[in-house]
């Protein structure tokens, strides 16, 4: 059966049930609908502190085009937990309808490794995207407003920074001249949109804390400059009150379920290159108040999304993982070696030996650089051979790292067991890890120790602008910020055709981008889109509603 078919035909537990097994009483529950629900934020703020409980940080070799089961070992870890007898849950992203629509499809785990409804998950869910995207635009609103009524801030209309948003793909926003058709209209100038997962507000929106800071965060946006190149302020135009009224319902987490009944949050989804990949610190942090163990995800590779997870969301809120897992298949390590799509499944020792490389480099910035107790994962295929397994796994644990073979994809959470008591036992291990710089490096020293430990790059280059920027940042008071570095996911390079691990070469920053409220100062290096466009043969063109049942998610 197909990932759709198998979410449609789940038995699933009303909500309640779910909420009551985490000892959360229906009237701390706004359901929308049977099989999912809000948990209210109040009710959550007071629960006490779990000490005991452990967070377990899911991540991936460089992502490829033959697959890797983030998400999925995530969601099979979460449920392999609770069947080894573990009091555990799980803490996810939302899906952007962005790629849900164009080449992804959905991603709420695959096979038997689920979480569910996953039509709603994929789809509008509980509308927290639209609300991001309203307070977005209101804020947007209002700077134009601002201009057309006499510009009191002396704003700057060719230095206005702030960018509206809508939450698909879609080329032909990118760039635009808006308010044109008369003095009604405005004043006329160049602007673009956003897709919602890379604005500034979805950053914040995970990053905050509470109600109260939020509002405090969004304050401190900046849209803009005025014509004396001082930056406008959000808190300027007063919008801060109204984009948190907008949110604050949104800003409570959503509770769902797997396939095998676990409980799980998924809440907020920022992109895991302009922001920083990572659902709500609300719902994480909430999550291991209910759970004795809590299973979490950050986007792409180790080297993009590990590392912003480390060095923003576990610095600015205190998290510290127990242990990570790092989830590869042996088709694609066999990409990575230089293996040709078509010939994947095939048996090539050569391709597997050549592609490790890859797998080795995350493995050793995860234990060496970010000082994290350590498993592979393999996410098992039926292609895959006794020869490869027996060579990956001599590779892997000639490092001292334990590598598992997981089938949670076909047997759902049985089928990752062993991994779940290999989990188990490194979060009795103690622990301490490292983020890649400190907060006192310059924005400069910052980058480079990234491209240098993370990346295996020789060099950092950028041109007098982008230095001159990063100097203003650090005048304005902004350099003890993190960065958020964006670049091709499929690479250590920023050359997405660059399998394998490249080193030696050198990271062009082309731009420097300030996120004041989320408190992150974005490297933009390589042909990264805040906007990205649908493929040639979209996802949505598969997408349909047939005899009542959503068909073409995968």
């Amino acid at each position: 059966m197909s990932d759709i078919e198998i979410a449609q035909a789940a038995t699933m537990k009303p909500v309640t049930e779910i909420g009551a097994s985490l000892g959360i009483d229906a009237e701390n529950l706004e359901a929308y609908g049977k099989y999912k629900a809000k948990v209210n934020l109040k009710y959550l703020t007071a629960l006490p502190k779990r000490n005991n409980s452990k967070l377990i940080l899911v991540t991936a070799i460089s992502p490829t085009p033959a697959g890797e089961g983030k998400t999925t070992t995530t969601v099979g870890l979460g449920d392999a937990l609770r069947h080894i007898g573990k009091n555990a849950m799980i803490a996810l992203r939302e899906p952007s309808l962005g790629p849900v629509f164009g080449m992804k499809g959905g991603a709420a785990g695959g096979g038997y490794a689920q979480v569910v409804p996953m039509e709603d998950i994929n789809l509008h869910f509980t509308g927290d995207f639209n609300a991001i995207a309203l307070a977005n635009n209101l804020l947007a609103a209002l700077i134009d407003n601002h201009i057309h009524h006499g510009n009191e801030l002396a704003i700057d209309i060719r230095r206005v920074t702030w960018k509206r948003v809508v939450d698909m793909n879609d080329r032909a926003l990118r760039e635009i001249i808006q308010s044109i058709g008369g003095v009604g209209n405005g004043f006329p100038r160049s602007d673009g949109f956003d897709i919602v997962v890379a604005s500034e507000i979805m950053a914040i929106f995970c990053l905050a804390t509470s109600i109260e800071d939020l509002k405090e965060k969004i304050g401190k946006i900046v849209v803009g400059y005025k014509r004396d190149k001082t930056p406008v302020l959000a808190s300027e135009l007063n919008a801060q009150g109204a984009m948190t009224v907008i949110l604050k319902d949104a800003f409570q987490p959503n509770l769902v379920q797997t396939l095998e009944n676990t409980p799980a949050f998924i809440h907020g989804g920022p992109f895991a290159n302009i922001a920083h990949g990572c659902n709500s610190v609300v719902a994480t942090t909430s999550a291991m108040k209910l759970a004795d163990y809590v299973v979490t995800e950050a986007g792409f590779g180790a080297d993009l999304g590990a590392e912003k997870f480390i060095d923003i969301k576990c610095r600015k809120s205190g998290l510290r993982p127990s242990a990570c897992v790092l989830v590869a298949t042996i088709r694609a390590i066999k990409y990575h070696g230089g293996a040709d799509l078509k010939t994947i499944t095939e048996e090539n020792l050569p391709a597997l030996e050549a592609g490790l490389v890859n797998l080795e480099r995350h493995i050793n910035n995860i234990t060496k650089v970010y000082n994290l107790p350590l498993v592979v994962s393999i996410n098992n295929f039926t292609s895959d051979t006794k020869a490869e397994v027996e060579l990956l796994r001599a590779r892997v644990e000639k490092l001292g790292v334990k590598i598992v073979l997981a089938t949670h994809w076909a047997d759902g959470g049985k089928g990752a067991a062993d991994l779940a008591h290999a989990v188990v036992e490194l979060c009795e291990k103690p622990q301490s890890m490292s983020f890649v710089y400190e907060d006192s490096a310059t924005l400069w020293e910052k980058i480079n120790s990234v491209a240098t430990k993370i990346y295996g790059a020789k060099d950092v280059t950028a041109d007098a602008k982008v230095q001159a920027k990063l100097k203003e940042f650090e005048a304005s008071g902004y350099g003890s910020f993190p960065i958020c570095v964006a670049k091709t996911q499929y690479s250590f390079s920023t050359d997405a055709a660059l399998r394998g691990a490249p080193s030696g070469h050198t990271i062009n920053v082309r731009e420097v981008k300030l996120s004041a409220g989320a408190e992150f100062i974005v490297v933009i290096c390589g042909e990264i889109m805040t906007m990205p466009g649908l493929p040639k043969v979209p996802s949505a063109e598969r997408i349909d509603y047939i005899d009542g049942k959503v068909v073409g998610l995968f």
